[in-house]
């Protein structure tokens, strides 16, 4: 296994939340990225990938007769919607988030990877110390 692919580019998924528990099932195209995702995709790993944005514990259950992985993160709203002070406590964020989880898989499923855009001009602007209060000045006076 030498490539890495994002779920996403694997998979499709569904997500929803509940107060402070957010639900992602992940969904795999085939039998082979179902023993991938199975082998790869683990509780340990969903909860570190999102880091402190989940307080609590994460538990998996293997869906094999769809070719899923369900996830429930506890504590991962930070509190649910009306109290929590972030910009977007939706569960369907965390599943978006969670698809761009990178794994290896096998040289087989490498084709799959969808291209990246070129994005080196974004790196020049940020190098150069690039002013968007100055931007947005200019552009306010065209």
């Amino acid at each position: 296994m030498t490539a890495r692919l994002r779920l996403h580019e694997l998979c499709g998924y569904r997500s929803g939340d509940k107060g402070d528990i957010v639900n992602i099932a992940v969904f795999a195209d085939d039998e082979e990225v179902y023993s991938v995702i199975v082998r790869e995709v683990t509780a340990e790993r969903v909860r570190q990938h999102f880091g402190s944005l989940v307080t609590g514990t994460v538990e998996r259950y293997e869906v094999p007769n769809v070719l899923a992985l369900n996830f429930v993160l506890h504590g991962a709203l930070a509190g649910g919607g009306p109290r929590s002070l972030r910009s977007d406590t939706l569960g369907k964020s965390l599943g978006g988030a969670l698809m761009r989880l990178e794994i290896p898989v096998p040289d087989s499923l490498a084709p799959r990877r969808a291209p990246r855009p070129d994005v080196t001009w974004a790196r020049q602007i940020l190098d150069a110390g690039f002013d968007m209060f100055g931007f947005l000045r200019r552009l306010k006076q065209i």
